[in-house]
Formats: structure tokens, sequence, C-alpha cells
């Protein structure tokens, strides 16, 4: 359910603290940078990211499973799909689709890929490269024209019906899923892991992640924890791991209200705040909570 116009982070889960663009200058004295070294300081900076990234791995290798264990992964795709899709039974999903006017065109699968922020062009040609005689490869250059509208020219009148034959596939429904992990989950619970967050906080970053998009503006999932960390510490910095994660869904509450006044919040106000305010932070089961006015329980 990524948001266009601004950059896809789904690759690198971990957001450098300052970035550096060398930019023209409008002084004709001004020293060129030779292309040579140019090559060299972006060469270093990749090698200083992946030692980085190698360490965290470290770090990460040595936590508790978290979100990341099976049936806290199963529980957590529960609590999503009954915001996505009004069921915790989350596998009925792989054929669903519909415009629901919201702007990003047809919203479709187990997460919401939508035609117009590109997590549904990227599963599509993802996936025909390995499955090329697929129902949905002959919809990839409508999908590449509509990326970044809620257009449906070139895909009315026969994608739906498409894309419902196609989620009949095994082999659709395991490329929804490894989307799902490659771009929301594995992204969201590692972050919130050297973050320091628990079970709890892994899954208030993922559904953020599934809702805002994994994007850096001020709405995206990564520009909303920038927020919060303008007013909380983590508790890898030391903080309070419950006043943080308040902090968070605070900042995200007043984004959704911004974005659509008047929108129903209970995945925020009637599931993870209930949850916080318990102080489940292990996201220990049983678990009651609403949805839309709807009541969900998890044994």
């Amino acid at each position: 359910m990524r948001r266009p116009g601004v950059l896809l982070l789904a690759a690198v889960p971990v957001i450098a603290t300052g970035v550096y663009f060398v930019l023209p200058s409008d002084s004709a004295d001004a020293p060129v940078t030779p292309p040579a070294a140019t090559a060299q300081s972006r060469a270093d900076a990749k090698d200083r990211a992946e030692k980085e990234r190698e360490a965290d791995d470290e770090l990460i290798a040595d936590l508790p499973a978290g979100l990341a264990a099976e049936a806290k992964k199963e529980l957590a795709q529960r609590l999503v799909s009954s915001a996505e899709n009004s069921t915790t039974e989350w596998r009925t999903a792989y054929g669903t689709i519909e415009d629901p006017g919201e702007g990003d065109g047809y919203t479709a699968g187990i997460i919401g890929f939508c035609t117009g922020t590109h997590d549904l062009l990227t599963l599509v040609e993802r996936y025909t490269e390995d499955h090329p005689d697929n129902a949905l490869a002959t919809y990839l250059p409508a999908l590449r024209e509509v990326d970044g509208t809620d257009s449906h020219e070139g895909l009315d009148p026969g994608f739906t019906a498409a894309w419902r034959a196609e989620a009949e596939v095994p082999a659709f429904r395991e490329a929804q899923e490894e989307e799902r992990d490659r771009v929301y989950f594995e992204p969201a619970v590692r972050l919130a892991k050297l973050d320091g967050l628990g079970t709890l906080g892994q899954f208030v970053y993922y559904d953020a992640m599934v809702f805002h998009g994994p994007d850096t503006d001020a709405e995206g999932f990564y520009g909303l924890r920038e927020q919060a960390l303008r007013e909380a510490e983590t508790p890898g910095q030391g903080g309070s791991e419950k006043a943080f994660l308040k902090t968070f869904l605070d900042v995200r509450r007043a984004a959704m209200e911004a974005k659509r006044p008047g929108i129903d919040a209970s995945r925020i106000d009637t599931a993870q705040r209930r949850f916080l305010q318990a102080g489940n932070l292990d996201l220990a089961t049983p678990l009651v909570w609403e949805m839309y006015g709807d009541t969900y329980k998890v044994p």
C-alpha cells in the first residue's frame, strides 16, 4: 500500500541519519570533484553501509524472534487483515480486488497492493519473471502507465477477472506473501528490533508500514518514525518503550486525520492502543479488539 511520489525503501530497511548530495556550484571557480574520486566515495559509502548492516544483522540474530516467530507472524496477519479486509481469515483475500475510491486505483490481495502506488506493479513484474505466461502479464504495459495514478485505463474490463483467476494459482499466492514480507513485514520488524521494541512494537511498525507505505515523506512510515523520534526516545536510545509507542501512535493518528478528516482509526484506537494500555508488549494471546465496530478475538 505504498503511497506514490516518494522514495521506496523496502530494500533498505535501516535509515541513515544523514544523506549528503553534491550539487553543481553557481561559481565558475568552484572545484570540480574528479569522477574517480566520486566513484571512490560511493564505493566507500557502500562499504560502510554493508559493514553497518552486518553489525545490525549480528545484533538482531541474538534477539528473540518476536513478531517473526511463526505463531506471532500469523497473529500479525490476522490483525492486519481485520483492518484491511474485515476478517481475520487473511488467506481468503488473495483474490480480492476493488477500487475503494481513495485515489490509489485498484487495491488487491492480502496486503492491499495498489495499481496506483507501485507495489502491485512490482509484484506482477517479479512474478512474471518466473511465470511469464501468467494471466496478468499482458497488463504490465497498462500497469506501468497508470502507476502513480488512480486510472483504470488499459486495465478495464478484464484486469479484475484476471487477478481473481491468477489468485487461484498457488505460485501467485506465494508471490503475494513473499512481496508482503520483502516490502513490509521484514523491514518493519528489523527496524523495530534495532529500535529496541518488543513484539507489540514490531507489530505497530508493521501495521504502519502497510497503511502509510515505506516512504520517507511526512505521511510515510519512515517520516512518521522521524517525527516520533523528535518527541521521544526509543528503548534502544534509553527511552521508555510504552512512552515511545504512545508517541508513535499519536503521531500516526494525527497523520491519518490530517490526510482524511474523520477517518475511522480503529486499527489504532481500539486495537494497538488497547494492547499498549494493557501493558501487553509481548502481544500475548488471548487478544480482543474492535475494528470498525466489529469485535474480533484470538484465543
